[in-house]
């Protein structure tokens, strides 16, 4: 009887050892599993917000300088710019403004301004396919600058804008093609685009297409704009556009311009270098050429080192 019991005990012992030693196994091959992280599926996020602001400045100064130049020069420029986009299983809703500023200070030339833009851009799409990629979209621009600009000839100013004038106001409807969160193609058959101007002494002159007098024009035409903005390379980001447009009722041939370029190299935390290059050709601001009544392709390119602070990205 007695080893009967002990013959009993022995297995249960010996039982109750290899279970644990199977549990014991289990868990070592949970803890060494890889963890695999999955990503985050756009879909989930509604609201995503963020943005960029930068500023540089240079000065120079010269004394008994044999070579020549101005004794004071200084130049500042900055660049602020938010998104907020909104986003869910059937729409989508992107916003996005950017402002530019720039000043110049010179003995021999004075102060100038050598940037200067309001830009504000919202669209809004219904998503066509599963996939997202397709949308039925409406699109509205608001385009000017602040403060007043002048032309120059030979070291003449001539006045040549001011805020409101000109302004450009764009209501669109097409089909909005976007990849990705880093591009987007936006192609209208129909759009309004309205031009004014405020000011009363530059409607006097005809100015932007405008006919005399008056301080605003209506068009109907074709429109296109393409965004892209990416990181290129360790340290250097991209962010450019490009519209374009075609009026229906005047020269269709001759396709406006606008195109904006903007380079970030990340020196440290705070610190980088920026270079901005803009392009327009509007075939009616003729403002050009030897007898300044002609169009001509507009180019602006600013290189800096300043201050960089990325805004907090949030998706909520």
């Amino acid at each position: 009887m007695r080893l009967t019991i002990l013959l009993i005990a022995v297995t249960l012992f010996a039982n109750n050892v290899k279970s644990q030693d199977a549990a014991i196994n289990n868990l070592k091959a949970e803890t060494s599993t890889k963890v695999i992280k999955k990503e985050a599926d756009p879909t989930l996020w509604k609201w995503k917000k963020g943005g960029l602001l930068s500023f540089s400045a240079s000065q120079g100064s010269l004394s008994n300088w044999a070579a020549g130049g101005d004794n004071f020069s200084l130049a500042a420029n900055a660049y602020f710019n938010y998104f907020v986009l909104f986003q869910n299983k059937s729409f989508n809703w992107d916003n996005n403004l950017d402002i530019n500023l720039g000043y110049v200070q010179t003995t021999s030339l004075g102060s100038r301004k050598n940037d200067d833009r309001f830009d504000l851009l919202s669209k809004y799409g219904y998503k066509m396919d599963s996939s997202g990629k397709w949308l039925i979209s409406t699109l509205f621009n608001f385009r000017t600058q602040f403060f007043d600009g002048f032309s120059y000839n030979n070291n003449i100013a001539e006045f040549s804008s001011a805020f409101l004038s000109p302004a450009y106001m764009l209501f669109s409807l097409g089909i909005d093609y976007k990849p990705s969160t880093k591009f987007s193609a936006f192609i209208s058959p129909i759009t309004s685009r309205t031009i004014f101007i405020a000011n009363d002494s530059l409607a006097k002159k005809g100015l932007y297409g405008v006919p005399v007098g008056s301080h605003s024009l209506s068009d109907l035409g074709a429109f296109a704009t393409f965004n892209y903005s990416n990181s290129i390379g360790a340290n250097i980001t991209y962010k450019g556009r490009l519209d374009l447009f075609s009026n229906y009722n005047k020269n269709p041939q001759n396709v406006d311009l606008f195109m904006t370029n903007q380079f970030s190299f990340k020196i440290n935390k705070y610190f980088s270098a920026t270079y901005s290059l803009d392009l327009i050709y509007d075939d009616d601001v003729k403002l050009f050429g030897p007898n300044k009544n002609a169009p001509g392709l507009q180019s602006k390119s600013i290189i800096g080192i300043g201050f960089l602070k990325v805004l907090n990205t949030k998706k909520q």
